[in-house]
C-alpha cells in the first residue's frame, strides 16, 4: 500500500509544487497571496485562520538572515500593528517561521506582516514550538519537500489581547511530504510544554480536521487523502 500511495502522489506532485496551491477545500474570505506563502486571515480575530506553505530543502538551508522587520499588513482593513502585542505578556508568534524562509530576503521578509503573528505565551513560543518548527525542517532534510499548514484553532470567546487579536488556547502544524507519501500532525496548547519533546503531541490530520471543520488536502484522491490522513506514523 506505502509504495503504491508513493507511486501515485508522484503524478499528482507537480501540480500540487505551484507555490499558490490551496491546502484546505474550503473558501476564503480574505485569502493572502506573498510570495512564497499564503494567507487565509480572520478579520474577527485580526490573524491567520490557516497559513500554507511549502518547504525545501534550498529554503531550510538559505543564505538569509533574520530580518526582524515587523510591521502591519496594510492590505487588511484595521491592521494589527507591531507594537501592539507590546506589554501584554505575549510573543508575536510566526505561524510561517522565519527559519522556513530562508531561501531570499524577501522571502524571510515577508513573514514578519503582522497577518503572520499570533499571541504565543513566550515559554511556547521559545521552547516546544521552536523545537516543532526544527523538528519538521530535519524532517525536510531527510524527506524531502513538504506542504506545511500552521495556524491556531479558532473560536468564538476567546480571550484577546487590547488590539482585539484573539488569543487561541492551541495550535496546529500539518506537513505533508509527497516525495515520501507521509502525513505528520501535532496539536499543542498555547503554553509551557518543558521537558517534553513535540513528538508526545503527533496526532492523526483527521483529529485536526474534526477540531476545526476544515479539510485539509481536499485535492489528493480520497483513497489516498483518507489513508495519509488517518495514520499516526
Amino acid at each position: 500500500m506505502k509504495n503504491l500511495i508513493t507511486c501515485l502522489l508522484a503524478l499528482f506532485s507537480f501540480s500540487l509544487f505551484a507555490q499558490d496551491y490551496s491546502p484546505v477545500g474550503a473558501s476564503c474570505d480574505s485569502l493572502l497571496q506573498n510570495t512564497y506563502y499564503q494567507i487565509c486571515y480572520s478579520k474577527n480575530h485580526k490573524q491567520a485562520q490557516w497559513t500554507g506553505h511549502w518547504l525545501t530543502v534550498e529554503s531550510v538551508n538559505g543564505p538569509a538572515s533574520r530580518t526582524n522587520n515587523f510591521r502591519p499588513d496594510t492590505r487588511v482593513s484595521d491592521p494589527v500593528m507591531q507594537n501592539d502585542y507590546s506589554k501584554t505578556g505575549f510573543d508575536r508568534g510566526h505561524l510561517v517561521p522565519a527559519g522556513d524562509m530562508k531561501l531570499n530576503k524577501q522571502a524571510m521578509s515577508e513573514t514578519f506582516f503582522m497577518t503572520n503573528m499570533s499571541p504565543q505565551r513566550p515559554r511556547f513560543n521559545q521552547g516546544i514550538w521552536a523545537q516543532l518548527e526544527n523538528g519538521v525542517r530535519d524532517m525536510v532534510r531527510k524527506m524531502g519537500r513538504a506542504y506545511v499548514v500552521t495556524a491556531p484553532i479558532l473560536k468564538a470567546n476567546l480571550p484577546r489581547i487590547r488590539s482585539g487579536v484573539s488569543i487561541p488556547e492551541r495550535y496546529y502544524k500539518i506537513a505533508y511530504f509527497p516525495d515520501a507519501g507521509i502525513m505528520r500532525a501535532y496539536l499543542i496548547e498555547n503554553d509551557n510544554q518543558n521537558g517534553v519533546s513535540y513528538t508526545h503531541f503527533q496526532v492523526s490530520v483527521d483529529q485536526i480536521e474534526t477540531e476545526t471543520g476544515l479539510d485539509f488536502f481536499s485535492q489528493l484522491p480520497d483513497s489516498i487523502e483518507d489513508t495519509l490522513e488517518s495514520e499516526l506514523r
